[in-house]
């Protein structure tokens, strides 16, 4: 994500200018507006990885999975956000019939690069956490195979849990379900190889 701002709007006009711009994309905080910069090829390699398991393990489940342009408002926050990839089981609270905001995540994932690491670690998450719904948050790093896992726990404190072999797998309690970090990173050529 580019920190280049626009001029001020409301979360409304925000969002009707999104469902009008066929050209790009941005994400809103607190009357600012941030273009979006477009990803790498490892970036939408690890995207689809992630959303093929998953779907694979929902198949027959009340689950979904979105990617890139399912839109998550944070009305506490005031702020508009595209994660990479939103996940959630059950009945989906849907923003309005346009069906192209998801209220209720339960996961949320998002695939790091240089510039958006410590947005994404940092102030992103910290607006990520204000959602209800929200119980895991994953941070997948392009570069290197590591997956950090963020669980929200019963006392609604966050516990952060580290995966970097590609023996791994990320279990997602709140989706029932696990990712092998070996089909995350399938067909993703590191930058040290």
């Amino acid at each position: 994500m580019s920190l280049q701002p626009k001029p001020f709007l409301s979360l409304e006009d925000w969002l009707e200018g999104e469902r009008a711009d066929l050209e790009g994309r941005s994400e809103y905080l607190n009357g600012e507006v941030f273009a979006m910069a477009g990803a790498s090829l490892e970036h939408n390699i690890i995207v689809v990885n992630i959303s093929r398991e998953l779907s694979i393990q929902f198949k027959g489940r009340p689950c979904q999975v979105y990617v890139n342009d399912m839109k998550v408002i944070i009305r506490s926050a005031n702020a508009g956000k595209y994660p990479d990839l939103v996940a959630h089981c059950g009945e989906p609270e849907l923003l309005d019939d346009r069906r192209d905001v998801l209220l209720n995540p339960g996961l949320i994932i998002e695939v790091l690069s240089d510039s958006t690491a410590a947005y994404d670690r940092g102030d992103k998450f910290a607006l990520y956490r204000r959602i209800p719904s929200l119980r895991e948050y994953l941070l997948v790093s392009q570069d290197r195979v590591r997956v950090e896992r963020y669980r929200r726990g019963a006392d609604d404190h966050w516990t952060l849990m580290d995966y970097a072999g590609l023996e791994d797998q990320v279990p997602l309690e709140s989706l029932d379900c696990t990712l092998a970090l070996a089909e995350i990173y399938d067909k993703v050529v590191m930058n040290d190889e």
